[in-house]
């Protein structure tokens, strides 16, 4: 299945897009100036392969912490943690799949070297068992990886610069996709840099990085001033993802917006010269002797995660374990905040770390807090409520077989094949499109028939279209099939169709 990440349109007026399985082999590199679009164009690469593909953010200016409010990325402020954290961090990053912008922001050069290098460490040195697909954008990339020393010391230097080149050199077998982007392409580690088989190049000046990037995309070097003459948000693109010519293309708006907005015009304060004066050349304090407040040490992530789980309970005050009504009615009552939940317009295309926290204020609400399940608890009770089945009926032996059918597909994927099966067992209408978006957390009905196509290549339906268009789908073995419906159908239409009968 052919995934394409929708980048904005060509000079030619038609759709520019990145093929993402593609650009997971390959790696990308972005460069332009200062105000040239750079941090726009990750945006929209981020913001449109999100529901796709786990994403790590390497920030150092705090740009993309707005992504988690919309996208449901866990932000991690590395002032706050130590390297070893930070590192430990990386790997559980990468074993329970969890998008994450590292907000470097606050750091000096040489700290943010060290810990941006620990938290990638951590995550490619993970066991085989946990690499999966991710994109790991790296902004302001010749910051971690030099072309020449600067003030920093060596041993930072070559932490960082090592990440990076096991980033882009021997990531891809490890399932990590490189994107880097630079100001200064002269000022990035050529090693690095020469790993990158996808190119986006924008505005430049200097002579230096024109050459550069023509070389790059095998652009005459009289071609090169073509780069000083695009505008904002304007790319040549080059690559196995993208094009393989070089293709002028305008990069589209995204949902998201920069938490450090560029500064605007605005007009100065009327105010007296003379009242200016007493303000500005006021008499300054007093000089103090006094030490300013030590700050309270960084708190070390393994603490934090140490101290949120809960103690071992003492065996001679322990309460006695709950009954099988207790731990029933415990169920109904997770399954209900569940459903109210899901019952909110928007909620089939909030990320799952949104849904969860959601989830968790409303179980404490309940009085649930101390019995609210873990995030990989969660997904699968989520999966189970988007296929519309109560905990009692997915613990049916008649579900038994499904399950294990639906492990076969990712994780993600699992509650839109559940949801086709109740429908099949059911004898309900074959959901639309439009309910299989719904039910996958998009609004891209390309995408839902694509996702329809892959569960079938994996042999575990067979979709069938009847003389007026109308579309069957069939459960391999199990000889369940849902009844005849258009594929067509409006959304309210198919939820009617597929919630007749309660969960």
């Amino acid at each position: 299945m052919t995934v394409a990440i929708e980048m904005g349109q060509t000079t030619a007026g038609a759709a520019a897009a990145i093929d993402l399985e593609e650009l997971l082999a390959t790696r990308l590199l972005v460069q332009g100036n200062s105000g040239s679009g750079k941090s726009h164009l990750l945006r929209r690469l981020l913001e449109q392969s999100a529901p796709w593909v786990q994403q790590t953010i390497i920030d150092p200016e705090g740009d993309f912490v707005t992504l988690a409010e919309r996208f449901g990325h866990l932000v991690i402020d590395a002032e706050d943690h130590t390297e070893r954290s930070l590192q430990v961090a990386g790997e559980r990053v990468r074993i329970h799949r969890v998008s994450t912008v590292l907000n470097l922001e606050g750091l000096d050069a040489e700290n943010q070297m060290r810990r941006a290098a620990a938290f990638l460490g951590g995550m490619f040195e993970v066991p085989r068992d946990h690499w999966y697909p991710m994109l790991v954008v790296v902004d302001e990339a010749q910051l971690f990886a030099p072309a020449i020393a600067g003030e920093v010391s060596d041993e930072a230097r070559k932490l960082s610069l090592g990440a990076m080149t096991n980033l882009m050199c021997r990531g891809r077998k490890r399932g990590l996709a490189g994107i880097i982007a630079t100001q200064r392409l002269a000022k990035l580690a050529k090693n690095v840099a020469a790993e990158a088989s996808n190119f986006l190049m924008g505005r430049t000046f200097l002579d230096i990085d024109m050459a550069r990037a023509a070389d790059l995309l095998g652009m005459e070097r009289r071609q090169a001033e073509a780069f000083r003459d695009l505008e904002r948000g304007q790319f040549m693109a080059l690559g196995p993802a993208l094009s393989r010519r070089p293709l002028g293309l305008r990069i589209g708006p995204t949902d998201t917006q920069p938490r450090n907005a560029a500064p605007r015009l605005m007009p100065l304060p009327e105010a007296a010269l003379e009242d200016a004066r007493a303000i500005i050349l006021a008499a300054p304090p007093p000089e103090t002797t006094a030490r300013p407040p030590r700050r309270a040490p960084s708190p070390d992530l393994l603490s934090q995660l140490m101290a949120a789980k809960p103690a071992e309970p003492d065996p001679e005050s322990a309460e006695p374990p709950p009954s099988a009504e207790q731990l029933a009615e415990r169920r109904e009552r997770l399954d209900r905040i569940l459903r109210a939940i899901l019952a909110e317009p928007d909620a089939g295309f909030r990320a799952i770390g949104v849904l969860y926290q959601e989830f968790v204020v409303r179980c404490r609400i309940e009085g649930l807090g101390a019995v609210v399940p873990e995030l990989t608890e969660f997904r699968r009770m989520l999966t189970r409520a988007r296929a519309g089945l109560g905990a009692d009926m997915a613990e049916d032996d008649a579900w038994q077989d499904v399950s294990l059918r639906a492990a076969l597909l990712p994780e993600d994927m699992q509650g839109v094949f559940m949801m086709i099966a109740r429908a099949a067992k059911e004898g309900w209408p074959c959901p639309s499109d439009a309910a299989i978006a719904r039910a996958y957390g998009t609004h891209s009905l390309r995408r839902a028939r694509h996702l329809l196509t892959y569960i079938e290549e994996q042999g575990l339906i067979v979709c069938q279209l009847d003389g007026a268009g109308r579309r069957t789908v069939t459960l391999v073995e199990l000889a369940w099939a849902t009844a005849a419906a258009d594929p067509n159908a409006d959304d309210a239409a198919a939820e009617a169709g597929c919630s007749s009968s309660p969960p």
